[in-house]
């Protein structure tokens, strides 16, 4: 995990419409950027509905969610419109930002092949783009509740 107090990493990535959004144009807001491990699984699912239902109450407090995985913006697409998300999710196949943000993890499977996996995690930004909170190995049912509770 990054630290707290620190700028948070500048990105520009495509979003589920093919849009390439930056950290930068959050500026003046806001964000919660959290990481998820696939689109259309169980506890991914569980987390971005929950994000989506609290949307609202995001928004009221001048926050933006924004969700980022390794999957394609076709897979976001599907993802966002099967469960009507609002908000932005963010496709990083790469994983040049999942690793910038430091919540790629490199294990070993029964067979010995070397894998690289996504560990759920969620940054809260300010508006001038400093990170104040920082929460790695977060449990996708409570991460939305978890996160409204940091904005007080």
């Amino acid at each position: 995990m990054l630290e707290v107090g620190i700028t948070a990493p500048e990105f520009s990535l495509p979003d589920q419409d093919g849009v390439i959004r930056s950290l930068q144009d959050y500026r003046g807001k806001k964000v919660v950027l959290y990481f998820y491990p696939k689109d259309m699984t169980a506890g991914c699912t569980s987390q971005a509905c929950s994000f989506g239902a609290m949307y609202p109450q995001f928004r009221e407090k001048g926050t933006e969610i924004i969700g980022v995985s390794k999957d394609t913006v076709a897979s976001h697409k599907r993802f966002q419109e099967r469960y009507g998300l609002p908000f932005t999710l963010l496709a990083d196949p790469a994983m040049e930002v999942l690793e910038a943000y430091d919540v790629v993890v490199e294990g070993t499977t029964k067979t010995g092949r070397t894998t690289r996996r996504v560990i759920r995690s969620t940054y809260l930004i300010d508006e001038k783009g400093v990170i104040t909170r920082a929460f790695g190995k977060v449990k996708a049912k409570d991460n939305a509740k978890q996160m409204l509770g940091e904005l007080g």
